[in-house]
């Protein structure tokens, strides 16, 4: 069993939890991803390792209720436990890898987190700053209301920029109008991370191969086990087969075929919310079951 040790609500549907889970937080990197289970019948829900304390034994997840599984995910208070928590899986990412600083410290980096991607960028800025290499980041959001870990981000980024699509705080427009802004004013990246929703990973990626800089994304398709078994999270890169699960989460993002794994995505939109709706309906008859039947 893994034991909630902290609960925070971080925006609307937006929760961040401490979890005890020794093993993983002793040998995870930024970039690796762990496999969530409530219960004996709850789904594997993949999460970013939001975060990490080797010496409490933690790791911190962040999630955002969608679909039913992730509502009752949320529904587990400070003093719960999990199931399962199955990771460090997939791969670290490449810039937060010992043997590649000194590559890395030659780079001129950017960062740009669109929604809940604020969660897995977080790790790798803290990680590149405690190493002498401090990123610049964008952080943006629809709204104030859902942005999270400005301050956070500030502690360890060399410069944060935060955008929202209606202007409600900070830049008016989306991360790829501020990544232009920037260049318009002459500040130069050669390498960007993007993470966060596959059309705005996309749409990043094809303003970077515009400006000619090097576009890591990391890929969120739907997974089950992932171990790469179950093959739900197959990409295409470069024309070849990839899992998310084990080849990823990051993948050069000028080489990924957006286009089909958002049409895949979307093939699991309509059972989604019917396993949603059934939920809110239960909840409508009883608006304790997150606390007892359901769970």
């Amino acid at each position: 069993m893994f034991k909630i040790k902290r609960k925070q609500v971080l925006a609307e549907n937006i929760v961040l939890m401490d979890v005890e889970a020794k093993r993983i937080a002793d040998s995870c990197l930024p970039g690796q991803f762990v496999v969530v289970r409530t219960d004996e019948k709850g789904e594997r829900i993949p999460l970013t390792i939001c975060d990490y304390d080797r010496n409490a034994g933690t790791i911190t997840i962040v999630t955002q209720q969608i679909g039913a599984a992730t509502m009752r995910e949320c529904a587990y208070n400070e003093g719960d436990s999990f199931l399962d928590v199955v990771g460090p899986l997939g791969e670290p990412s490449e810039l937060c890898v010992e043997e590649n600083l000194p590559e890395t410290k030659k780079k001129n980096l950017v960062f740009i987190a669109g929604g809940l991607g604020t969660a897995p960028v977080y790790p790798q800025v803290k990680w590149l700053h405690e190493h002498g290499v401090d990123a610049a980041v964008i952080m943006g959001s629809r709204t104030k209301d859902l942005l999270f870990y400005i301050d956070e981000m500030k502690s360890v980024a060399g410069e944060v920029y935060v955008t929202t699509d209606d202007g409600s705080y900070g830049f008016h427009g989306m991360g790829t109008n501020q990544l232009q802004a920037l260049y318009d004013e002459g500040k130069r990246f050669d390498h960007c991370v993007a993470i966060g929703p596959m059309i705005m990973m996309k749409f990043v990626c094809r303003l970077t191969r515009e400006l000619g800089i090097h576009t890591i994304v990391s890929m969120n398709p739907i997974m089950v086990d992932g171990t790469g078994m179950c093959v739900a999270c197959r990409l295409m890169v470069d024309g070849k087969m990839k899992f998310a699960c084990v080849d990823g989460p990051e993948f050069d993002g000028h080489l990924v075929d957006f286009d089909l794994a958002m049409k895949r995505l979307a093939q699991y939109k309509t059972e989604e919310g019917r396993e949603k709706q059934k939920l809110i309906d239960a909840l409508t008859e009883n608006p304790n079951c997150l606390n007892g039947g359901v769970r």
